[in-house]
């Protein structure tokens, strides 16, 4: 079951928020896993969770934002942070979370898109992103601050 994170899945979500962090070779510490969480908690602060709920046992996360579109008027919507435990792959996770999101974002604004990005080694994932979205000729950039 796809739900919105809640207070109550600190406990659940960290274990895998840090699992997430190792796949990415970055390590969070305590005080950015605060801020993380804190962030997810305060309504309004721009970024929003849901999480994949395994008859109450959290297999996985998405983290999301939105914001207003200027070609279109309408939202767009950014795939954050995406994550399944590895026990728990392979199953549709991955896709049901990204599926709800996007009738999060259907609902919430017709125009727009909804966008993420993923490491060009990630192939396992970019199986599953191949089939649910179109692969963009964008290539980012980024300035450390």
């Amino acid at each position: 079951m796809i739900r919105p994170l809640d207070a109550g899945d600190r406990a659940a979500w960290e274990p895998l928020f840090l699992a997430y962090g190792v796949f990415y070779e970055t390590e969070f510490t305590p005080e950015i896993i605060d801020k993380v969480w804190s962030l997810l908690m305060e309504s309004g602060s721009g970024i929003d969770g849901l999480v994949a709920d395994n008859d109450g046992t959290l297999v996985g996360f998405a983290h999301y934002r939105s914001h207003p579109d200027t070609f279109t008027g309408g939202r767009d919507w950014f795939l954050d942070d995406l994550y399944v435990d590895p026990d728990a792959r392979g199953a549709g996770t991955a896709t049901d979370l990204i599926q709800h999101l996007t009738t999060l974002a259907r609902e919430s604004s017709p125009a727009g898109s909804l966008r993420w990005i993923t490491a060009a080694d990630n192939s396992r994932a970019q199986r599953v992103y191949d089939r649910l979205a179109k692969r963009t000729t964008w290539v980012t950039y980024e300035i450390g601050l």
